[in-house]
């Protein structure tokens, strides 16, 4: 489909789309991700560009193996028309994929996030805030363990864990970071860098109350979900709407052996049944000047990112590749979530 030609109006403007979608793609700055990890050896007539075009076609054309996508590209007379000036056979491929840092994709991916953020700053904030509202979470990618034994997981089973913070002003991912599947979801809390004033979703699985503290202390705010068997005190109690759902909105210090030293502070606990699907939460935030509804709808946005996580498993692919290669398509993953994002979806 990429070979079809653009209209508009009656005059031709003689170029693929597939060209015309990767003209996003700054060349200058791509070749300055490029020169930051240069190769052990260089892959003689296939750079750095012809491999990421290359994987960007087999994405977007759903190749399922090298030999796929050597074969559809063999055929094809508009290479060079592509932008792919190398020869993409499937040796080559596979010899960069397995030999180019992995971190030349994951710098381009940032400077694409910093290209597509200022695209939505006015956009309306999804619970009319007028701070910067993230949402956190992760996702187990499933893989095989004859192929990738090093993406540890379990003994049968190998994964590897996307961990990604989104922005919901257009659901643009600002943080992306890959680990082996058996990596705790907390753990990714350590790279978080803090934005203060801003406010994160998190769910119940990253309630760990020293790094909790640790973004308290550094001016962010948080929304999450209290694990039940959290021991606490209730120091105040605020009136609410039990009309909305909300049955208790609380100020409570924690009591727990651990949590009372790791977490010294007071805390809001809003306590909210949906009448929708039958189930109560009790919510957890540093937060004391939003409404107490705004914090249940907070955590009902952070979905968003499952919706990006359906997106991602979605419409993207990953070919067949040698052991240790699984970097290659999770890490231009990023990159082609843009590409369907400022082509219009």
């Amino acid at each position: 489909m990429f070979n079809v030609l653009i209209e508009t109006g009656s005059m031709n403007q003689g170029r693929l789309v597939f060209s015309q979608i990767t003209d996003i793609f700054h060349r200058e700055q791509f070749q300055r991700c490029v020169a930051k990890y240069p190769m052990p050896r260089t892959s003689k007539g296939f750079f750095a560009r012809d491999q990421f075009l290359t994987m960007a076609f087999a994405q977007l054309t759903y190749r399922s193996s090298l030999r796929d996508v050597e074969a559809c590209l063999a055929g094809n007379p508009n290479l060079y028309s592509m932008g792919i000036r190398g020869n993409p056979t499937r040796t080559n491929i596979a010899y960069a994929n397995t030999h180019r840092s992995w971190r030349v994709y994951e710098d381009f991916a940032q400077l694409l996030i910093k290209k597509v953020r200022p695209l939505y700053q006015s956009d309306a904030s999804p619970v009319g805030l007028d701070e910067m509202v993230y949402a956190f979470d992760s996702s187990t990618i499933d893989l095989c363990l004859t192929l990738f034994p090093w993406a540890t997981f379990r003994k049968t089973k190998s994964a590897v864990k996307l961990h990604t913070m989104i922005d919901l002003r257009g659901s643009i991912p600002v943080f992306i970071s890959i680990t082996d599947g058996n990596v705790h979801d907390v753990n990714a809390l350590d790279e978080l860098v803090v934005e203060p004033g801003s406010i994160y979703a998190l769910d119940r699985g990253y309630v760990d109350f020293a790094r909790l503290y640790r973004l308290h202390m550094d001016g962010g705010y948080f929304v999450t979900r209290a694990k039940k068997n959290m021991a606490f005190s209730v120091k105040d109690s605020r009136p609410v709407d039990k009309t909305t759902g909300l049955k208790c909105d609380q100020t409570i210090v924690l009591t727990g052996v651990n949590t009372a030293t790791n977490y010294p502070q007071p805390l809001r606990r809003i306590k909210y049944h949906d009448e929708n699907t039958g189930k109560t939460f009790n919510f957890l935030t540093n937060n004391f000047s939003i409404p107490a509804q705004t914090v249940a709808d907070l955590y009902r946005y952070r979905w968003q990112v499952e919706l990006f996580f359906r997106d991602i498993k979605t419409r993207t692919r990953a070919p067949t590749l040698k052991p240790a290669s699984i970097v290659q398509p999770m890490v231009v993953i990023a990159g082609l979530w843009f590409i369907h994002l400022l082509a219009g979806g």
